[in-house]
């Protein structure tokens, strides 16, 4: 017998420095192939940035790389979620359990880089509370997890999921109901973080019914538009250039696109995105495909 799989995702990303930015906070990942022993799963982390989220840049990372290793776990276990009551255990794992797994994983992360990296100078000071070395590094964070059953995607703050249905029909499934006013918003610093975790839960019981478009970014991106409909408008053209184009020639454009973005809202900003594939190949067909941001 031959065991069939999911051709494999094709990614696209990008991170490009905000105008008058000193250092871009910003970091993303896309990993995997989308396979049931290999799922695809994408973040973007935007860390806040100013004076007081001094290592901002470091907690949007840390975010990532816990996200990365979370959501694979999360993506090999729905391997099994045709068993009777496995995709309710899922569900409720992903919604209750997966957020708080994430923020006790970040608050490690940070916390252990303080433990490690006091500076001299601190010495004699004051020891500061965990929440105000957790704010040092405060970050927002959108990651989703992409495999032939399930599509689950995860937003703490500000920031885009954008998905293109099969049918066409764009959504934004993780839109709040009230946008954040000016530059406030939810950050995986906050007290009980894990409850402003958005959940997105889209089981695919039909392959032919898997979105063909996956769009993260980091909000230097919508706030480059006038209005929602600006970016809307810019995740369709990106499907319909990559519809008609294939994914090359949008992948060497989109640097330039995220370049003009920055320079309109004066932020870091920065597009993960994967591309559905066109029918199922054998399992073992390619070798997993990994795009990661290097640091400016």
């Amino acid at each position: 017998m031959v065991t069939l799989g999911v051709r494999r995702w094709e990614t696209l990303g990008d991170s490009v420095q905000g105008v008058n930015k000193r250092h871009n906070q910003d970091w993303y990942a896309c990993e995997g192939t989308g396979g049931g022993d290999d799922p695809l799963v994408l973040a973007v982390a935007d860390g806040h940035g100013s004076a007081k989220y001094a290592r901002s840049g470091l907690g949007a990372r840390f975010a990532v790389d816990r996200f990365l290793l979370r959501a694979a776990e999360f993506g090999r276990a729905a391997r099994d979620c045709h068993e009777p009551g496995r995709l309710a255990r899922l569900m409720t794992y992903a919604r209750d359990d997966f957020p708080r797994a994430l923020v006790h994983d970040w608050r490690e992360a940070a916390l252990g880089h303080w433990a490690r990296n006091r500076s001299v100078a601190d010495e004699g000071a004051r020891e500061p509370e965990q929440d105000e070395k957790l704010v040092l590094y405060g970050t927002t964070l959108i990651g989703a997890v992409l495999t032939p059953w399930l599509f689950v995607a995860w937003q703490i703050g500000d920031g885009d999921l954008a998905v293109v249905e099969h049918d066409g029909v764009l959504r934004r499934p993780l839109a709040p109901a009230e946008e954040d006013l000016g530059d406030e918003t939810e950050s995986l610093c906050g007290p009980q973080a894990w409850r402003a975790v958005r959940t997105h839960w889209a089981p695919v019981f039909d392959e032919a019914r898997t979105p063909r478009l996956v769009v993260l970014s980091t909000d230097g991106l919508s706030k480059s538009f006038a209005s929602a409909d600006g970016y809307r408008e810019f995740v369709a053209g990106l499907d319909d250039r990559l519809t008609a184009e294939g994914s090359e020639g949008v992948r060497s454009a989109l640097p330039e696109w995220l370049r003009q973005a920055s320079q309109y809202s004066g932020d870091d900003t920065t597009l993960a995105a994967a591309l559905r594939p066109v029918g199922p190949v054998p399992a073992d067909a390619g070798a997993m495909e990994t795009e990661r941001k290097t640091e400016t």
